[in-house]
């Protein structure tokens, strides 16, 4: 008589098999995990700041080179900005390629990284630019969350700073512009 399969498995098996599949990839699977998240979770959300950070550079950019009366006013602004990015830029031992592609730096004139353009007045584009700073510092401020401890801290930071960027690009500017 020819061997046929059971029609179905017994239970013995199922959990035998179970058990050997859990004890097989269990362990391994759980380091290999939490390495795989931690490392590129934080490389990833350094990626994106340094990303935002210099779109806003871009922003700051246009803004001088429509306005360039307002160039010496955001040159310490920007100056931070630029700070920050290279704070936030992934170490150069877990950066995967060559450093986040920094804004050209010509100075011409140009519609912002967002694709909108400069508002043609001053104060408006002031009020423009203390409205990016404002929406990245709460974009910060939301990734706090869910950041390793380190990047927390520096991103809290940043937040701090740029909600500060934005209070200076709306108050009155007194004898500096």
């Amino acid at each position: 008589m020819p061997w046929t399969l059971p029609s179905r498995p017994s239970r013995r098996s199922l959990l035998a098999g179970a058990a050997g599949a859990a004890l097989l990839t269990g362990c391994s699977i759980d380091r290999a995990t939490d390495a795989a998240l931690t490392i590129p979770l934080e490389r990833r959300m350094r990626e994106t700041s340094v990303r935002d950070s210099t779109r806003l550079l871009e922003r700051y950019d246009a803004t001088a080179a429509a306005h360039p009366a307002l160039a010496t006013r955001l040159a310490p602004l920007r100056a931070a900005v630029a700070a920050h990015a290279a704070a936030l830029s992934p170490t150069p031992a877990d950066r995967p390629s060559p450093a986040p592609s920094r804004s050209g730096g010509t100075g011409a004139a140009a519609p912002a990284a967002s694709g909108e353009p400069v508002p043609p007045k001053p104060e408006e584009a002031l009020t423009a630019l203390a409205d990016a700073e404002r929406s990245l510092s709460e974009s910060r401020t939301i990734d706090l969350a869910g950041a390793p401890a380190e990047l927390a801290r520096l991103l809290a930071s940043v937040a701090a700073c740029g909600a500060v960027h934005a209070y200076l690009l709306t108050s009155n500017p007194g004898a500096t512009s």
